[in-house]
């Protein structure tokens, strides 16, 4: 373990004193799989307990084939892979693999796996997972549509008291929408899903295009991964060369905002993320706002408000951390 990451894990340096229990609900993705990378790379901080995949970036089979991928890349295949949802609550599914590619993960050499799905669905693993431990011991980061967790929910509605917080990326206030002008695409591929996780009381933390687009893998940023020589920086320099191509393609830049690596550091470094309580409500209902996020500030009792709303982040602090992480 490195000294750096050692301070983390037992000094609390950013936050984090005590080892996480976490299942990570994904849709991989570039942006998924570097937070796979990230959090398979933290060991000693992060117990991850399960990968729950659904459809998102790319369809369902592809993005349980790719988590599959990136854990035996990793080396992880003690951690189970469950695949989750094909298909949103409502809407007619939407991919993104305009963005990711046709795999889902970009230009990232991609194999069958040599280690199965678990056989439990995502849905029911979550439940399982989360009922059989203490109650607030087992946090969730969500990196894709939340139909898995949406579903799980509606299941057993005990569940939302028992998760410990769920770090969601996803949303959209002051940076308007990436998929439409209003939303982003995580709650607009699933708007309902969200709608249900907002509304259940679960503790939620929510990065949003706001605080995740602080967090821009740049060209020196980028130089410093592919400096890195472990399997962790290779992959993920592929990834992120496929991000800046995106990048470029479709947006105009050359320095692709790390999305979904947030929440995985967030879960690490606590610290380097001001959140503040919100009341937050998605729009279900209009065909031309579908999926937005409508972000309360302006609260009567913010401390009684169970989500969390991220404003700004430490960028630097948070890229030098994916460096450590993937150079490990």
């Amino acid at each position: 373990m490195s000294a750096a990451l050692a301070a983390l894990a037992i000094h609390g340096r950013y936050g984090r004193v005590t080892k996480t229990s976490l299942i990570i609900d994904c849709d991989p993705g570039v942006d998924d799989a570097v937070a796979l990378l990230l959090a398979f790379g933290a060991p000693d901080v992060l117990d991850i307990l399960a990968i729950t995949t659904v459809a998102g970036n790319v369809e369902a089979g592809l993005t349980a084939r790719n988590a599959r991928l990136i854990r035996q890349i990793a080396g992880r295949e003690d951690v189970p892979v469950h695949v989750g949802a094909a298909t949103p609550l409502v809407r007619p599914p939407i991919v993104a693999s305009h963005f990711h590619g046709e795999s889902g993960l970009g230009t990232l050499p991609v194999f069958e796996p040599d280690a199965p799905a678990a056989a439990a669905e995502a849905a029911q693993a979550i439940i399982d997972i989360v009922m059989s431990r203490p109650a607030g011991s087992v946090s969730m980061a969500v990196t894709g549509p939340m139909t898995n967790l949406a579903l799980a929910l509606g299941r057993e509605p005990a569940l939302a008291a028992r998760l410990g917080p769920v770090v969601v990326m996803g949303g959209a206030r002051r940076e308007g929408g990436n998929i439409t002008a209003s939303a982003e695409y995580n709650i607009h591929a699933d708007p309902h899903a969200a709608d249900v996780v907002f509304r259940s009381g679960v503790r939620t933390v929510v990065l949003g295009l706001d605080a995740t687009h602080q967090v821009r893998a740049t060209p020196a940023r980028l130089a410093a991964v592919k400096a890195l020589d472990t399997p962790a920086a290779r992959a993920a320099a592929q990834l992120l060369d496929f991000a800046v191509w995106t990048e470029q393609t479709h947006v105009g830049g050359d320095s692709p905002p790390q999305h979904d690596p947030c929440t995985i550091l967030c879960l690490l470094a606590p610290r380097l993320f001001t959140a503040v309580p919100v009341d937050l409500r998605v729009e279900t209902d209009s065909p031309l706002t579908l999926g937005h996020t409508a972000v309360e500030f302006r609260l009567p009792d913010p401390a009684a408000a169970t989500c969390r709303w991220v404003t700004q982040v430490d960028h630097d602090g948070a890229f030098a951390l994916m460096l450590e992480i993937l150079g490990r």
